[in-house]
């Protein structure tokens, strides 16, 4: 009598705890943004040392996801993601702890916020690397698991920028650095305690397995710097990522400078004041919100590119020039919803594309590179916003952003390389177990 052999069992707790890692230290950490700035002006009341506060953390976060890929892929996203939200723990509470011995002196300030920013690049890099094996274990299509981050991303976002300001009003700025390394904490105690001991294995090789050439999608043998070459020569030969990095990398450039600089002017010189930043900040997260759930239960029957496309044509050039036209708040706001509405669909689209092209011991050093570079403008996007209304004003800033946000996105979107977005649908990448058998990498 033959026993025919059974998979592993159906399993949704991996998929709930990435997510409930991710919501809760991203929740910690949109609750800091909020605190931290208002801190640093409340007790300096500068605007520059405030913004220095911001490029403190983003800097490192960019440059150290960027660097930490090979290690990700060599000691498991499910360590790296606890140990460094752990650390990130310890540097957020000594914050207010140091503070209130006043031993907090600006530099220290900084120093500490880069420690953050530097563990939150791999911490948010290997939970996003455990969504695909999570979605297997699950069973679940992988738009639907990509769009659940999605969601909670939107989520956090949403919720964070609310709860921190209620905190600050309540109880100081200090109370909002407490909860986001309380965050932290839980949120590394969830990965180490909830999730699998089997998960987030690491995709370094076996002993003894054969070496494998750079920029093949084996696991790749050798040192930390020969794992790096091998992701960096993966992703140059895939076009149709290529071209994703950088139009997602000017789009996330004048995002930048418009939530940091063109909407707090718009704000200012229309008298509708910070309330209505909060207003539109909430139409627009509220309902990315709902675009994201609804991706997460039907964009893996839709098609992509066409979704995708709809998506950024909602999402971008509209909250440009609507803020440029002059036009009443509530027109504003209902703009605002439908961008979020159609931004909602972006992510889960994108990550299951890469999810499917990348080999998943490679996944993340590519993962790794290619946000790093799709990021690498937001510290410069406030920068560069401020600098060009200082020149020429909101008005012409506002409309020149608006037609290069349109001009990106539908030039990229008559390239050839787009045209691949469907073809690998459906079929996961190769997963390295047999370490003598190196897969091909997928190709468009």
């Amino acid at each position: 009598m033959t026993i025919a052999a059974v998979g592993p069992a159906r399993s949704l707790r991996p998929l709930v705890g990435v997510l409930a890692s991710s919501a809760v230290s991203l929740t910690g950490t949109r609750v800091s943004a909020v605190a931290l700035p208002w801190f640093v002006l409340a007790t300096t009341g500068s605007a520059t040392m405030t913004g220095l506060v911001a490029f403190a953390e983003m800097t490192p976060y960019v440059l150290v996801k960027a660097l930490t890929g090979p290690l990700v892929d060599r000691l498991g996203p499910r360590v790296v993601s606890w140990t460094t939200d752990a650390v990130s723990a310890v540097a957020a509470g000594l914050v207010p702890l140091l503070h209130a011995l006043g031993l907090l002196p600006f530099g220290l300030l900084l120093g500490m916020v880069a420690v953050i920013g530097a563990m939150r690049g791999p911490g948010d890099l290997a939970k996003s690397v455990m969504v695909p094996e999570a979605a297997d274990r699950a069973r679940v299509p992988l738009e639907r698991a990509t769009g659940l981050s999605g969601v909670t991303e939107r989520l956090a976002s949403t919720l964070g920028p609310a709860v921190g300001g209620g905190l600050v009003a309540m109880a100081g700025p200090m109370a909002g650095v407490v909860v986001n390394a309380a965050a932290f904490a839980l949120g590394s105690l969830i990965v180490a305690l909830a999730l699998p001991r089997g998960m987030g294995r690491t995709a370094a090789p076996a002993a003894g397995a054969g070496a494998v050439e750079p920029g093949t999608a084996g696991p790749g043998g050798g040192g930390y710097w020969r794992m790096f070459r091998e992701g960096f020569a993966f992703l140059r030969a895939e076009p149709l990522l290529l071209t994703v990095i950088v139009t997602i990398g000017i789009t996330n450039l004048l995002d930048a400078g418009f939530a940091t600089v063109l909407v707090p002017v718009w704000a200012q010189d229309s008298g509708n004041g910070p309330a209505a930043i909060g207003l539109t900040g909430s139409a627009m997260g509220i309902a990315a919100v709902a675009g994201s759930l609804i991706a997460a239960g039907v964009a893996h029957r839709l098609p992509r590119r066409a979704v995708f496309f709809a998506g950024f044509l909602l999402a971008g050039a509209p909250r440009f020039l609507v803020l440029a036209s002059g036009a009443p708040l509530w027109t504003v706001v209902a703009v605002f919803a439908v961008a979020g509405f159609g931004s909602g669909f972006l992510n889960p689209i994108l990550g299951a594309v890469l999810f499917e092209r990348v080999p998943r011991p490679l996944l993340g050093r590519v993962h790794a590179l290619g946000d790093s570079l799709a990021w690498a403008g937001i510290p410069l996007g406030g920068l560069l916003a401020g600098a060009a209304v200082a020149l020429v004003g909101l008005i012409p800033v506002l409309v020149a952003s608006g037609v290069l946000y349109f001009v990106t996105t539908g030039a990229a979107g008559l390239r050839r390389e787009w045209r691949e977005m469907d073809r690998l649908r459906g079929r996961a990448p190769a997963v390295a177990d047999e370490p003598d058998r190196a897969p091909e990498p997928a190709r468009g």
